[in-house]
């Protein structure tokens, strides 16, 4: 600040030392402006030096604050340097801490995975476990008569939670009561779906987990468990009267015995959708028509000739025998009677036209026994051939149907390929069932052509038996 105010006063001095080398009236003017400018110089001197004072003092103040202050930060940065040692061990001590924690960490971690891959393979076989026993309850017959009693797995199943000992110990719980109920048998009333698919109260009897049955007022029926509903429905077919009756005394007690479906349903099934030769027949097409009226005219024929030829056959070695007694006898009378008798049956025609003609000699006995024998043939062997005839076209219709069938099979593997078996069905079965029932035609019709053949060939056999019994007769007699 001091020098500050000599320099000013410097140049002030130059600056009068110049204006006094000028001109007079220059120099009064100068003189004047000395005077103020001497004033103003006073004050600013005056002023210079109280504001000189004043920054000394500010100056000092300062200079003790600096000093009180230093001293203040001298101890502050004593202090700070202690605590800062004292922190430096701190955290030395620290990253000791913290090293030995690391390591104790790794170790846990390790362990901790160790134990999580443990419960994740632990609760995994639970999850496991827990399905395939929700699997056998929604194939187990016991849950149509216990609702909800999977409930408890679905959380298993679902959720991520580890299973408790409660779980467990409820799934072995369940596990060893479907053991149980899977052994008994049971009678038990409960709502079931009817064969009209309504529900209804009946009274149920479960053999373990193999066969349900139910009675439903005079109805015994079986029934089948739905996995989807957990209910029981009615078979939409009665079992066979036998059946029926069997299980219904088996569920009042009365018998030991019942009917057991060893493939848990899958033989009631089966039985549901086997179908009778009736049900049959519509599907073999327009070829069943022909065959079918083959078997009703073969029908006909073979009820015909049944009652003819049991109301042509007599006893023949009783019949013969009396009549050979009185012709020895010598009673041609009672003869004749016994042969007018019987005069519509084979044998007492024949002998009848013997009676007739028994004076003459044996040659033309004979013939005349001969032409009576070949008059009776034709009848006993009418429609035997037409019998045979309708046996051996019968299989072949059915061969045709089944080429037809063929056919229409290969035109919709034409039309549509071998995607859907379903479009192929139609003429599978058509040819299926025309062979079938052509077979099934002429099996029958064969074997009743045989035995009724081989009835007539007997007959005519026992005719000329007869006959020559009666012609030695008449000739014993003559003798």
């Amino acid at each position: 600040m001091k020098k500050i105010i000599a320099a000013g006063l410097l140049v002030f001095g130059i600056t009068i030392s110049y204006g006094l080398a000028q001109t007079p009236d220059i120099q009064s003017d100068m003189r004047t402006d000395y005077i103020e400018s001497e004033k103003q110089k006073q004050a600013m001197v005056q002023k210079a030096q109280e504001e000189a004072q004043l920054a000394e003092k500010d100056a000092k103040h300062r200079h003790m604050q600096i000093v009180s202050d230093r001293s203040s930060l001298i101890k502050a940065i004593n202090d700070l340097k202690d605590k800062n040692a004292g922190l430096e061990k701190s955290i030395a001590s620290s990253e000791t801490r913290l090293s030995e924690l690391a390591k104790e960490e790794e170790k846990l971690r390790t362990a901790l995975l160790e134990t999580e891959a443990v419960n994740k393979e632990l609760s995994g076989f639970v999850k496991g476990y827990a399905k395939d026993l929700d699997t056998l309850f929604s194939q187990s017959p016991q849950s149509a008569l216990a609702s909800e009693r999977d409930a408890f797995l679905k959380p298993l199943i679902t959720e991520t939670r580890f299973p408790s000992m409660d779980d467990i110990r409820h799934m072995v719980d369940a596990l060893f009561d479907e053991i149980r109920l899977s052994g008994a048998v049971r009678r038990i009333d409960s709502v079931i779906v009817d064969r009209s698919g309504h529900e209804s109260l009946s009274n149920v009897l479960l053999l373990g987990n193999f066969t349900a049955c139910y009675t439903l007022g005079k109805e015994t029926g079986f029934l089948l468990y739905s996995e989807k509903s957990d209910r029981l429905f009615a078979l939409s077919k009665l079992p066979k009267s036998k059946i029926s009756k069997q299980n219904r005394s088996y569920i009042k007690g009365s018998t030991d015995g019942v009917y057991l479906d060893i493939s848990k349903g899958g033989a009631l099934r089966q039985m549901t959708h086997e179908l009778s030769l009736l049900e049959q027949v519509p599907k073999g097409g327009p070829i069943i028509w022909p065959i079918l009226a083959i078997f009703a005219v073969a029908v006909l024929i073979i009820i015909e000739r049944i009652f003819f030829l049991r109301r042509k056959s007599v006893d023949e070695e009783t019949f013969t025998r009396a009549l050979c007694l009185h012709l020895t006898k010598g009673e041609t009378d009672q003869c004749l009677l016994m042969c007018e008798e019987n005069i519509h049956k084979s044998i007492p025609r024949i002998m009848k036209a013997g009676m007739d003609c028994r004076e003459m000699d044996r040659v033309d006995m004979e013939n005349a026994l001969q032409e009576s024998i070949l008059s009776e043939i034709p009848k006993l062997e009418r429609f035997l051939s037409t019998l045979g005839m309708l046996a051996a076209i019968s299989p072949l219709l059915g061969l045709l149907g089944t080429v037809t069938g063929m056919i229409n099979t290969f035109h919709v593997i034409t039309y549509y390929g071998t995607g859907d078996p379903r479009m192929m069905s139609g003429g599978i079965s058509e040819a299926l069932v025309t062979t079938m029932l052509g077979l099934t035609v002429a099996i029958p019709i064969m074997l009743a052509h045989t035995l009724l053949s081989r009835r007539v060939e007997n007959m005519i056999g026992k005719m000329e038996e007869k006959a020559v019994a009666f012609v030695n007769t008449i000739y014993k007699t003559r003798e």
